[in-house]
């Protein structure tokens, strides 16, 4: 982990291990991937972002005490109760967002929605 990411979860330091769970599965299923750290999020890249992770600086009273948001983009809505939140950014362009609590919430589902917004992104022109 760099000093960037370090830095960013400085505030919320006990969600670390979550990042670093995630990033790490990121990281071997898709070892070309670009990290980049901004103010409110940390994108994963490939020809374009896929992915993102943000800490709970906002939540609604609903949402869990303690998680990561794991975000990323689709064509379309998915409709699972996993999914906080969605939008659609741009026509057929939906970005999700999904609370994750522990490792154990970075299950088959999670990453394949991850799998399908990395080849969307990959073939985004």
């Amino acid at each position: 982990m760099n000093l960037d990411e370090q830095m960013f979860w400085e505030k919320w330091e006990p969600l670390l291990p979550l990042y670093e769970t995630l990033k790490q599965r990121l990281v071997e299923t898709y070892p070309d991937m670009k990290i980049k750290v901004s103010k409110t999020q940390i994108s994963f890249y490939n020809r374009h972002m896929f992915a993102m992770v943000s800490p709970p600086a906002r939540r609604r009273k609903d949402w869990p005490k303690s998680f990561i948001m794991v975000s990323f983009g689709l064509p379309y809505q998915v409709d699972s109760p996993r999914i906080a939140m969605s939008v659609e950014a741009y026509p057929n362009r939906w970005t999700h967002h999904v609370s994750v609590e522990s490792a154990n919430d970075m299950d088959e589902a999670l990453l394949g929605w991850i799998d399908e917004a990395y080849s969307f992104s990959q073939s985004k022109r």
